[in-house]
């Protein structure tokens, strides 16, 4: 499946993309307001950014005692119950006075129920598409995400400017609403896609065999440090350029665009492994720009830039997925999205507390310096463990 055409031709994908776009600019439009309402309140860099990526921690916990579920219930109840979850959650978070602690414990409880929504929605896909046609869906995927933060950050950036933050979270509980109804209307109701019941041991046993592969745990590591450590220092925006964050939000979302519509459409994909290291280490090299403390138009480019990298997980994620059996995609791919977003938030937490000691300029700048860094380690423990490999063949090879 190489065209556009046939993939919005395929049943049910055109729902699914919807649903998802609603939940994502939920997050979006979401996610700017409590992170300007925590910053107002408290006038803190660190409580800002761990309001906005912070919960992610919690996918952590999710990740390690709920993901068997994604494969073990059916994905069109999950898909639509997390959505009305996540409009309860965000329309308490809306209440007038409710304090700083308490928003902090609804958002880790939506943390830790949102660990399940990537490997589900990840293994729904696999579902509707042939498998010659994920790596093209992905990207669209992708690109939808992408476009959703541009236009999200950009709204929600206007919306501040008029109405209050709160407000604005009341809005982002609407689209949430609006992402349930497609989600039970547009898809079908399929079964699970593995037998048995979802289980704290289940999760266990089947995250240890996924993580037993030396190959699979360096791919996990290549999608979950580098990107973390990036996003991380994308947290502190608001209290870099107060003003302008909802626009380095959008230019950031307008790079990954660009990136997963070159690398899922254009690129041919003979060459498509070739690029993960290069586009790795261009998510993270733009940023040490900032350590000169540019105005906002060029950080603006540089975000932008950066962020084209982030086309890197559709490459390493179409490898994750060559080196997983199909009965285990949606676990699989739930691992992964639980350990991103957990990275992301450990990513937030360090950039949070450097930009508190030094200044956000300066602790996005390091994010960055440690992100290459990771990328260069996981390249040299690669080719180390592939010519491991071939030593350890080549006796048995003459043996024979």
């Amino acid at each position: 499946m190489r065209s556009y055409r046939t993939l919005f031709h395929t049943p049910e994908f055109s729902p699914f993309l919807l649903s998802f776009g609603a939940f994502a600019a939920a997050q979006t439009i979401g996610g700017l307001a409590l992170g300007t309402l925590v910053f107002r309140a408290t006038g803190s860099p660190f409580l800002s950014a761990v309001s906005m990526f912070g919960p992610q921690l919690a996918q952590l916990v999710g990740g390690a005692f709920l993901l068997s579920a994604a494969d073990r219930l059916p994905p069109r109840a999950i898909l639509s119950g997390l959505a009305l979850v996540f409009a309860a959650g965000t329309a308490v978070l809306a209440l007038p006075g409710l304090p700083v602690p308490a928003v902090f414990c609804v958002v880790l409880a939506q943390g830790l129920i949102a660990s399940l929504g990537g490997g589900v929605r990840g293994g729904l896909l696999t579902e509707i598409l042939a498998k010659d046609g994920y790596v093209l869906g992905r990207s669209v995927y992708n690109m939808l995400w992408g476009l959703t933060q541009v236009a999200g950050f950009a709204t929600g950036g206007a919306l501040l400017a008029l109405l209050s933050p709160r407000t604005c979270l009341l809005l982002a509980a609407a689209l949430y609403v609006l992402s349930a109804g497609v989600t039970r209307l547009g898809l079908s109701a399929r079964p699970p896609r593995s037998a048995g019941r979802p289980s704290v041991s289940a999760t266990w046993r089947t995250n240890a065999l996924l993580w037993s592969s030396r190959p699979r745990r360096l791919t996990y590591l290549a999608l979950w440090v580098p990107n973390g450590l990036v996003v991380g220092g994308d947290s502190l925006y608001v209290p870099y350029a107060p003003e302008a964050a909802g626009t380095l939000y959008a230019c950031g979302a307008l790079g990954m665009f660009l990136g997963d519509l070159t690398v899922g459409r254009l690129v041919p994909p003979a060459v498509r492994p070739r690029l993960a290291t290069p586009l790795r280490l261009l998510l993270a090299a733009p940023y040490l720009c900032f350590v000169l403390r540019p105005g906002v138009a060029l950080s603006a480019v540089a975000v932008a830039v950066a962020s084209f990298g982030f086309a890197a997980s559709l490459v390493l994620q179409e490898r994750l997925m060559s080196l997983t059996p199909d009965d285990l995609a949606g676990q699989a791919l739930g691992l992964h999205a639980t350990g991103m977003a957990a990275m992301q938030g450990v990513g937030a937490v360090i950039a949070g507390a450097l930009a508190q000691l030094i200044s956000p300029a300066t602790a996005i700048t390091l994010m960055a310096a440690g992100s290459l860094t990771a990328t260069l380690t996981l390249v040299a423990l690669g080719r180390h463990a592939e010519a491991a490999g071939r030593r350890v063949r080549w006796p048995r090879s003459a043996a024979g």
